[in-house]
This record gives C-alpha cells, structure tokens and sequence, in this order.
C-alpha cells in the first residue's frame, strides 16, 4: 500500500505541494508548537507528544514511497512514524509518517526567531479550505508558542511557496492572530 504523510502546517494546504489523494484526519497524542534551532533565525512549525490533545491535518500519498522530494523540502525536519495515532477512513490502514524538528536540534532558548506571516497566511488558507473557519480557529487553539512574534512579510513574502490571499483571508488570519495575543512585527526589509 501507498505511504502517506500526516501534514499539520503549509502541507494542509493543497496548493503548496503535488502530492494528492488527500484527505482530512486526527493525530491523538500531538499537539503542534513553534520551535527555534540555532540552524535559521526563523521559527519551524512542529508537532510534540502530548498526552490526550488531538489535531487536525491532512493526508497524502507518496506515491511508490518515493520520500526523497519531501525530505528535501522539509529540511530540519526528520519523518516520524504515526500510523497508530492518526484516525482516518482508509482501510487498509497505510503507513503514515509526519515531519517533526528533532528535539535535540530545539533551542527553548533562542531569541530572535520570528514566524513568517507569509508561511502562516499559507497554513491557516489550507486549514479554511479543508475544515472551513473552525479548522483554522482550532489550529490556532491546538498550536504553541505565539508569544513567538510573527514578522509580517506579506508586501515582501520570504516564505518559498507563499500564495497572494483574499482580503476576506487577510482580515481572517489577522483576526485569529489578534484572538491568540500574538505580536505582530513590521518588516524592515
């Protein structure tokens, strides 16, 4: 059977990757948190054990297990196997695998790491578009760290694969951000 990973962040969203056969599940026993590594000066967007929390995301195929594109494109990251934790309406059950930031590459303790407004306007697009606008209330409720300021970037987008969004998204996204007392800094590009 054709592997697939559990996407929790840019990977919900659709339009940020080619892989298909997609659809929505629940990883028990995870929560996503945004961690720093002394390897960039940006925040990573991953996922912790966590007894009783529960997340949404989306699955896709790999098709012939072909890992090495994704590998690439999520570097920092190393794949963990999650077949027995996430719920779906596949039978047989694939192997699943998502990508987590290795705990001994965190740094609790960096500063000056931001999270890129354009990468976040990406995963809360995907997040609207597959569980609608409580999706991405609850990915901002089942995710950690946004005393992490957020570096609006959007007149300049650093993230690779950002996407332009509505101005209906715009207020969206701004809202849920304000809702979460995240501190959103100027771009001074």
């Amino acid at each position: 059977m054709t592997p697939h990973f559990f996407g929790f962040g840019s990977l919900v969203n659709t339009a940020s990757h080619i892989y298909g056969n997609t659809r929505p599940a629940r990883l028990a026993g995870w929560r996503r948190a945004w961690v720093h590594t002394p390897e960039r000066n940006l925040a990573f967007l991953s996922v912790r054990p966590a007894h009783g929390h529960v997340i949404e995301g989306l699955l896709a195929a790999v098709p012939n297990g072909d890992w090495a594109a994704l590998d690439e494109r999520e570097t920092g990251y190393v794949r963990v196997d999650v077949t027995a934790q996430v719920a779906h309406d596949m039978a047989p059950a694939p192997q699943i695998s998502l990508y987590q930031v290795p705990d001994e590459t965190q740094d609790p303790g960096a500063n000056g790491h931001k999270i890129l407004m354009s990468y976040l306007d990406v995963v809360l697009r995907g997040y609207t578009q597959v569980f609608g606008e409580g999706g991405a209330r609850a990915f901002m409720a089942t995710t950690d760290g946004w005393e992490t300021p957020i570096l609006d970037d959007r007149a300049t987008p650093r993230y690779p694969r950002h996407q332009e969004i509505t101005a209906e998204e715009r207020t969206l996204h701004d809202t849920l951000i304000a809702e979460a007392g995240a501190r959103v800094l100027a771009d001074d590009v």
